[in-house]
């Protein structure tokens, strides 16, 4: 296991480092850029709490509690196919992850969390991972996961979090790869598929957009993380195949990013609104 957990270090850092080179390459982070000095220390500080502190902490203590409970049980499941155990491992991890994202949009102490990831004015990779160390600790896909590595080889979550974790840092990068697909006639019918199965840039740009007045953003709709088509079943979906210009929030305090990251106090509580357009928070 610990081979696996060192490697798939490697190869997620691969990931963003490849994404971070392409997007400097487009200007992203030249002048131009409006990225703060807390844009960096918010993103980069909950990636690495992330990586090496909250998610093997959980790994640890999920798997301690059920070799404590249920120690007869260790790789119960470990004789299933290959397939079956991939579907049980991906299915019920990106599910929650969905009404957990979709939630912390309804629930004042959840937005509350939450909240760092939409203060972002720019996309781009390291966007990703900007979310309050609670919000974390409780995300219950994580948890998900350290359970499953109680019952299943860790083989089948190192996949899960490789191919998890392409599709969402493509979907945050400002490298905007759909775009082919929307620029050839005869790739669109791959788009209609690709856009309804996964989250891909336009549909999550359109996620993070400012205001859904400029009739492109959807900022209380496309929840989706890996699999889109969750929002697509549960009627939070938007396509318009576009990006907004604009992104951020409406009124933002524009908290430090030690605010945004350990504390619950924001400075705003009033700017989501729900699904339907009426103000909850």
């Amino acid at each position: 296991m610990e081979n696996f957990k060192t490697l798939e270090i490697i190869i997620i850092g691969g990931i963003i480092i490849g994404f971070g080179i392409l997007e400097s390459f487009t200007g992203l982070y030249g002048r131009n850029s409006v990225r703060t000095k807390d844009d960096w220390l918010n993103e980069i500080v909950s990636l690495f709490q992330l990586a090496l502190l909250i998610k093997p902490v959980i790994l640890f203590l999920a798997v301690l509690i059920l070799n404590y409970f249920i120690p007869h049980h260790y790789q119960a499941l470990s004789h299933l196919p290959f397939w079956a155990l991939f579907l049980i491992v991906s299915i019920p991890d990106d599910f929650s992850q969905y009404w957990w994202h979709r939630k912390s949009h309804e629930w004042p102490w959840l937005w509350k969390w939450h909240r760092p990831h939409h203060t972002t004015k720019e996309m781009g990779v390291l966007t990703s991972y900007r979310n309050a160390m609670l919000y974390y600790l409780f995300m219950p896909n994580i948890w998900w996961l350290g359970f499953m590595t109680f019952f299943i080889p860790y083989q089948i979550i190192f996949l899960q979090l490789i191919i998890k974790q392409f599709i969402v840092i493509g979907a945050h990068s400002d490298i905007k790869w759909d775009r082919v697909l929307f620029k050839y006639k005869i790739l669109n019918p791959l788009a209609w598929v690709i856009e309804r199965t996964i989250s891909t840039p336009s549909t999550h740009f359109m996620h993070h957009g400012k205001s859904n007045e400029d009739g492109i953003s959807n900022n209380n709709g496309n929840f989706s993380n890996m699999y889109f088509f969750w929002d697509i079943l549960f009627g939070s979906a938007k396509i318009t195949r576009k990006y907004p210009e604009i992104y951020g929030l409406e009124n933002d305090p524009e908290d430090p990013w030690t605010c945004l990251l350990y504390t619950s106090d924001a400075a705003d509580d009033s700017l989501r609104v729900d699904l339907g357009g009426r103000r909850i928070i």
